[in-house]
């Protein structure tokens, strides 16, 4: 087709478009529109259970192990493991808000995923790279965690008081390749049996309506 016929083509298709709209009788489909993520940073002991934890949950499409609260220069887990860097153990968690809530995600990392009232550990494992903290993107988030802790300690949820952080995202570092996704590529090893797999089970008991449907 030469560019003239091409470009008669065109015009013509538009006008038929152009008169179809007018009269009601031509659709057009709408754009698709991409679904609005928003992230959040959460720190609860070792990242494993965490991730785990996370991602299980629908709403939640990337649930990433790292470290925050400290420089990039040491994020490493050989490093961060000494407890000098300034790290913490976190999980990098992406949801989308119209299929779970900021306020349910509270709910599970606080009743579910870890004991918020350890401080600078978390079951076996011990040092400030395990403490509890919650590092927030957003104002609203912030204020939705503060008032949440409040909430808890009001109820006497728990039998000592929250220690949890509650910092602004500075930045995270992904941790190395083999500490990703561990609980599902790994779900015989002793460490995950014995402190991660419970975590899981609790929050299918607790909070089943939250849950992906399992294939």
């Amino acid at each position: 087709m030469n560019r003239t016929l091409s470009s008669i083509t065109r015009s013509a298709l538009a006008s038929v478009l152009f008169i179809g709209l007018a009269l009601g009788n031509v659709s057009v489909a709408p754009a698709a529109s991409q679904a609005q993520t928003e992230k959040v940073v959460l720190a609860g002991g070792c990242f494993w259970g965490i991730e785990g934890v996370f991602e299980s949950l629908r709403g939640v499409s990337n649930a990433v192990s790292g470290y925050s609260g400290g420089s990039k220069a040491t994020a490493n887990y050989e490093t961060v493991s000494t407890g000098t860097t300034g790290h913490a153990e976190s999980v990098e968690v992406t949801y989308d808000p119209a299929q779970i809530s900021f306020d349910q995600l509270l709910k599970v990392f606080f009743l579910v995923a870890h004991d918020p009232t350890e401080l600078n550990r978390q079951g076996p494992d011990e040092g400030t790279q395990y403490r509890s903290e919650i590092y927030y993107t957003t104002d609203s988030q912030k204020r939705a965690v503060q008032a949440y802790i409040k909430q808890l300690a009001a109820a006497k949820t728990f039998h000592a008081p929250i220690v949890t952080k509650v910092e602004p995202l500075v930045a995270f570092y992904p941790a190395e390749a083999y500490h990703q996704h561990f609980m599902q590529k790994n779900p015989d090893y002793p460490y995950i049996v014995y402190n991660d797999a419970p975590k899981v089970a609790a929050l299918r008991k607790t909070f089943p309506q939250l849950v992906k449907s399992q294939s």
